[in-house]
């Protein structure tokens, strides 16, 4: 089975802000984004289903491209940056931040979840979608969603994830 995720478009937030989970407004120039993702995605081929993270960046692009129905899965959201939810980077006084930014990828958020967790709900999605009879899939999600597919089909390792993370309204497409 072929799986095109798509990354939502910019959101309407300060940079450096950690937005995670938190349901978060599309900057102004999210047709102009969604016009090249649905031209993308319209260039993969036909899809015999579509999945959407249920956050409002992601169903919004999944309505634009011709999905309005795309089955919502709250297994494919964003990181859950728990007490640093719309906080700046900057602005962070926790002093877990250090722990977190020396392993992000084992290290929980403080009232969040890590990397690895993430991974392994993402991974629990991916492992049913394995099991259904569907050829194409399109899956609207997030750069952390996208990030943790590409490990799991074998294309990235963990610490390559930043360097993997598409821009927003990109794609990649993974075999399972």
């Amino acid at each position: 089975m072929e799986v095109i995720l798509i990354r939502h478009t910019a959101p309407d937030v300060p940079p450096g802000t950690c937005y995670g989970q938190t349901d978060v407004p599309l900057k102004e120039t999210f047709e102009e984004e969604a016009v090249l993702a649905k031209a993308a995605l319209e260039a993969c081929g036909p899809v015999d289903h579509a999945y959407t993270s249920p956050l409002s960046r992601c169903t919004h692009l999944a309505a634009y491209c011709g999905y309005p129905d795309a089955e919502r899965d709250p297994r494919i959201m964003e990181i859950d940056f728990g007490e640093w939810e719309m906080k700046l980077f900057d602005e962070i006084t926790d002093p877990h931040l250090q722990v977190w930014f020396a392993d992000h990828i084992h290290t929980k958020v403080t009232g969040g979840e890590s990397f690895i967790e993430q991974y392994e709900r993402v991974s629990r999605f991916l492992d049913e979608l394995k099991r259904q009879p569907w050829k194409r899939v399109v899956v609207f999600a997030h750069g952390g969603v996208l990030v943790a597919a590409q490990i799991y089909a074998g294309l990235i390792t963990p610490e390559e994830g930043f360097s993997a993370l598409p821009p927003y309204g990109g794609l990649v497409r993974i075999s399972l």
